[in-house]
């Protein structure tokens, strides 16, 4: 007996529906794969942070040891120039004393007159 137009539908569509189904779950099985891609890289990614902020909080303590040896320096070479201004001022003393005198008298009374009008 040849098929009628009904069975040869019916056929059809069967097997339409066995497609689907297999679509289906080739579906379910990409979508499987993909979460647990995602879940992989995600895995990394954290690893990857963690690394980055590890080496950053070294890179900090590290920074935070210099700091101590470069306020030193730059205490030391403040130091340096208050000795040079020292000496520059005694020198301009020993070349011209009564100038020098003459100066912090009028300095002195300066501050003095000043003191004595504030009250």
């Amino acid at each position: 007996m040849t098929p009628t137009a009904t069975d040869n539908i019916k056929s059809n569509l069967g097997e339409a529906g066995s497609h689907l189904k297999s679509a289906a779950s080739q579906a379910g099985t990409a979508v499987k794969g993909a979460a647990s891609a995602a879940g992989e890289e995600m895995r990394l990614g954290k690893a990857q942070v963690k690394s980055e902020l590890a080496d950053g909080a070294l890179a900090g303590i590290a920074a935070l040891e210099q700091a101590g040896a470069a306020s030193r320096e730059q205490m030391d070479a403040l130091m340096d120039k208050g000795r040079d201004l020292i000496d520059s001022a005694a020198e301009l003393i020993r070349e011209r004393p009564i100038a020098s005198f003459g100066v912090a008298f009028a300095t002195g009374w300066i501050i003095a007159k000043l003191a004595r009008s504030g009250k």
